[in-house]
Formats: C-alpha cells, structure tokens, sequence
C-alpha cells in the first residue's frame, strides 16, 4: 500500500520513525511528511497568516523513504502532502505512534488525531496510533499491530472513509489482552493554572491538570451501543484499542426537537 504518515510530536520521535521504518520494511510505500519540532495539543489548527515551508529529511528513516520536515502543524502537514508533495494520492494516511494516549474527548485537543482526520476529510481512509504512556520508548508492539491492520483494511476494505483511533497499552507484547472495537469515553481534567513570576517580574501562567478519568454521565443524549465498551475502560485491561471516529459533530438526537422550535426572527414591522 501507499501510505502517508504524519503526527504531532516532530520529524525526530521515536514513535513516527519505529512506525515508518517498521511499515518500509514490511514493504508497503511509505512517505514521511510532520512538523519540524513538536506540535501537540494544537487541533485542527492550519497556518493561514504565514508560508509554510517544507525541506527534505535524509538519514532519519529506512532509507527507501521519502520525509520532509514542516513548518506548519500537523493538519497543515497532510493537506500539503496531499496538495503539493506527492505525485498522487495515499491509500492509508496513519499519524503516530503518539508518545501518550489519545483517549475519550482528548481527542478534541489532539494533533495526532487531527492530521488523520485531515485526511478523512480528503477522502482517505486513515488511522491514529497512540501509546498510551509519556515516558515509554517500547514503541515496536504499536508498530507491529499497525502493520496487522493494514493487513485487514487490505483484505476487508473499510465500508466507509472513517478513521481508526488506535491506542496501544504500554506494556509488554505477551501482556496484551487483545484487541477491542470500542466507543469514545469521556476524559475530564480539573484544571489548574499555576500563576509564576519570570525573573522580570512579570506574571505568567501555566496550565497544569489532574485527570478525572473516564467520568461518564449516566444520559449523554445519545443511543449509544452499551455492549460495546469505551475506549477509556478497555485500555484498563490491558486490550489494544479501536475507535471508529468520522468528522460530522452533528447531535443528531437534537435534530428534530429542535426544528420544531417557532422563531418569529427577523421580527415582523410594527
């Protein structure tokens, strides 16, 4: 397959070049297109006020790979590959492996998931791969599972453009429970700003938080599928994780009551 791979936390992680070369040497064709320094946390952001700049990267991956290092975040790093790099279109764009998870709403905030969902919204079937820790280097299970999905996606094309949000446990492979299909759980944090003092005097702040894990409310609105477990409760157990996302945010159980509001706007004259 023709793969793109981008992610969020720069040219030189470990997690982007375990994936890539595992991926190279198992022989699909793989470009490299991601920030030139970390990008985290920065969404779906796109750089419209300033040039975007790409240069190739030689001696980081195998060396039948193409990369080049961005200047913009990573959704801008898809659409210029998509757009400007690449002779012609991807099979699979895969964004990771991300150093942290990706679970629940943190996906909100998520440059990994953003420059996959980038490509979903150009039509290509992508996928999201995280390891579920900040400090782990063991990245090679992730990679290894990564080269088993494409297998899959390969032998039972997906039935629609959607995208995959994997996460890995960071453990050990024979500690694996498995894989799970599962649905999006919900992350909250208490957040904290730490309020300092730079040594001019000047105040700064610093955003900090503590995790409340997987707080689900009883009724969210939503007919969702109680045997299918959250991603945030899968991973507790040890078991891979994949979560079926697509980009259309509409509240679907809202529609009706609310087109069944009367709205006298604009106002008739008096």
């Amino acid at each position: 397959m023709k793969l793109l791979i981008c992610n969020d936390d720069g040219i030189y992680a470990l997690g982007i070049r375990t994936l890539a070369d595992t991926l190279a040497a198992a022989g699909h064709e793989v470009a490299v297109v991601c920030p030139d320094r970390e990008r985290s946390a920065t969404g779906h952001g796109l750089t419209l006020h300033q040039p975007i700049r790409a240069e190739l990267v030689e001696s980081v991956f195998h060396s039948s790979i193409k990369a080049w290092a961005c200047s913009g975040t990573p959704a801008d790093c898809v659409k210029l590959a998509l757009w400007a790099l690449l002779d012609s279109p991807p099979d699979v764009v895969l964004s990771g492996i991300n150093q942290g998870a990706n679970l629940g709403t943190d996906i909100l905030y998520s440059g990994t998931v953003s420059a996959a969902m980038e490509g979903i919204i150009e039509g290509i079937p992508s996928v999201a791969l995280s390891l579920t820790s900040f400090t782990s280097k063991a990245f090679q299970p992730a990679a290894t599972f990564a080269v088993h999905l494409l297998d899959k996606i390969a032998n039972h094309p997906l039935p629609e453009v959607m995208l995959l949000n994997v996460n890995i446990p960071a453990v050990e492979l024979a500690d694996l429970a498995g894989v799970k299909v599962t649905r999006q759980g919900i992350r909250r944090y208490v957040d904290v700003f730490e309020k300092r003092v730079d040594p001019r005097g000047k105040t700064y702040y610093w955003l900090a938080g503590e995790l409340l894990e997987d707080v689900t409310p009883a009724k969210q609105g939503l007919d969702l599928p109680q045997d299918i477990p959250t991603d945030v409760e899968a991973i507790r157990h040890n078991y891979i994780t994949i979560t079926p996302l697509h980009y259309n945010l509409s509240y679907l159980d809202a529609l009706h009551p609310l087109s069944k509001w009367e709205f006298d706007f604009p106002c008739p004259p008096a």
